[in-house]
């Protein structure tokens, strides 16, 4: 997992966000979703959303990039309060590593610090969504979340499958031998 740095975000990431987002999409979801979709994702509307997402302190706090030797922003994510309102629940909204990088620890670094940041502010677990089609969800099974719900979500014009993942104690996350103990 060398090599690459988690720090938190800030507004001069936007357009980076932006790019690694639209990259990834692009690189990841052609024929899971449709290609109007794919087309209509702009790095101008994702630095709009990103810009103004991080120009606010308290959203700052839950955005998180993963940056290479170089400085360049390879990854990102996001997480904070469960939408659900569940109580001392966490989600992990974004995670975003660009093609080039995946498989290589900086998906690893940005979810462990994504976790660490819910289990500083009193969440005791966590969950996210994924798409079903989606190639690297097992990632998430490798990282200790265990698939909890599949559902099918009405986005852009057509149901989407998604899968659920939890991790039911963060702390086993973080103890010795779990994935994200420092070894």
């Amino acid at each position: 997992m060398s090599g690459f740095a988690v720090r938190a975000g800030i507004p001069e990431d936007a357009e980076k966000i932006a790019a690694a987002f639209v990259e990834t999409w692009r690189d990841t979801y052609p024929g899971m979703l449709p290609d109007r979709v794919l087309v209509k994702m702009s790095d101008e509307a994702q630095a709009f959303y990103w810009s103004r997402l991080l120009a606010a302190r308290r959203a700052r706090e839950f955005v998180r990039v993963a940056v290479n030797e170089r400085n360049a922003l390879v990854g990102f994510g996001s997480a904070g309060p469960s939408r659900a309102q569940a109580k001392n629940e966490g989600e992990v909204y974004t995670l975003y590593v660009r093609p080039d990088f995946q498989n290589r620890g900086a998906g690893r670094k940005l979810i462990c610090a994504l976790l660490a940041g819910l289990r500083e502010r009193g969440c005791y677990q966590a969950m996210l969504w994924v798409l079903a089609a989606n190639p690297s969800r097992f990632f998430y099974e490798v990282m200790g979340g265990k698939k909890f719900l599949e559902r099918s979500e009405r986005l852009w014009g057509m149901d989407v499958a998604q899968i659920g993942y939890r991790w039911a104690d963060l702390a086993t996350l973080f103890a010795e031998g779990g994935p994200c103990s420092r070894r």
